[in-house]
């Protein structure tokens, strides 16, 4: 009985752990809220992502969010002025619930761009 009892232990012990991974997903929605979907990930997928893209300049400003499950974890964060692009992962069980990733729209490019463009169209002379 002892060593069936060892045994069982040292099953247990060295059993890998299954653990599912619950991600929030959706598809290019225009609100958070709209991403409140559940899924249960592949074994393979470790990472739960958010991509958050905006577009426009002032009242605007178009937003989309993108949920899902990964298996790689391909974080970005591009900042064109008017266009802005970024992916966060994280690898616990829905932890992509806020929409709300670190894009911030960097006024000084935009102002830079529209100036340049303002000194080129005056040197032209249109």
């Amino acid at each position: 009985m002892k060593a069936f009892l060892v045994a069982l232990l040292a099953a247990v012990l060295c059993a890998q752990q299954a653990s599912s991974l619950f991600c929030y997903i959706c598809d290019n929605e225009h609100s958070n809220w709209n991403c409140m979907k559940t899924y249960k990930c592949e074994d393979h997928e470790k990472y739960c992502t958010t991509t958050y893209s905006t577009v426009g300049i002032g009242n605007d400003v178009g937003h989309r969010i993108t949920k899902k499950c990964s298996a790689d974890c391909p974080e970005t964060n591009v900042n064109f002025g008017m266009a802005a692009y970024s992916t966060k992962c994280c690898k616990t069980s829905l932890c992509n619930f806020s929409g709300a990733n670190s894009i911030r729209i960097n006024y000084t490019v935009v102002l830079l761009g529209i100036l340049g463009s303002l000194i080129c169209v005056l040197r032209v002379g249109l």
